[in-house]
């Protein structure tokens, strides 16, 4: 695990550390009420209780804040990705399909603000947020992949079927219905609905079995 380094390339203390963490936790809460473009750095570090030039020790910009935030956000998509990682052909896979799109479903609603800036920045062509946007869903998209491709091998799969592409149609599916089922429960879909509807899709995708 590499060493966390100041802004010059200084190894961080412990107490420069915890300095750090509490200015990505200020970032990280005015996220949930402002735009990325209306964070301040001067309103950061006076929820620290700080200057601005303690930000700059650690940060080159609120950007750069986020995007450390995406990056850790994106390491608990790990534990979701790796229900892809046993067969759901068995009895026991439609209830794996379940649990992955509820648990994606939570991720989404834990760090809902953070996803929309990042996805936001990505599509307006910032590299470095489509690279941790690709990182974060790409942990996803390859087991799916593989495991069409698997079952692909087995005839269960229609050969028209490319692997990626079924996995790519099926993150953004993911991505779209985590992002806004918030606003399609008002129109009478129940969470749980859209979560046995998404899952059904889901696995059907990658198994090829009708459920």
């Amino acid at each position: 695990m590499s060493q966390t380094l100041a802004i010059d390339g200084r190894p961080l203390g412990r107490r420069a550390q915890l300095t750090r963490r509490r200015l990505l936790d200020a970032t990280y809460e005015l996220l949930q009420t402002h735009g990325i473009r209306d964070v301040r750095v001067v309103e950061v570090a006076r929820k620290v209780g700080t200057s601005p030039a303690t930000f700059y020790q650690y940060f080159r910009d609120v950007d750069e804040a986020v995007l450390v935030l995406a990056d850790e956000a994106a390491e608990e998509v790990e534990p979701v990705a790796r229900l892809l990682d046993e067969p759901w052909n068995g009895k026991g896979g439609l209830e794996s399909a379940r649990d992955l799109v509820d648990r994606y479903f939570r991720y989404w609603d834990e760090h809902r603000a953070l996803m929309r800036v990042r996805n936001l920045a990505a599509d307006e062509g910032d590299q470095r947020f489509r690279d941790v946007r690709n990182r974060t869903l790409g942990q996803v998209t390859d087991r799916i992949a593989e495991a069409v491709a698997e079952n692909q091998r087995a005839g269960r799969v229609p050969p028209e079927i490319t692997p990626y592409s079924a996995a790519a149609a099926m993150v953004s599916m993911l991505e779209r219905m985590a992002s806004y089922h918030f606003d399609l429960e008002p129109r009478g879909v129940t969470r749980r609905e859209l979560v046995e509807t998404t899952a059904r899709i889901l696995h059907h995708t990658i198994t090829g079995r009708k459920t």
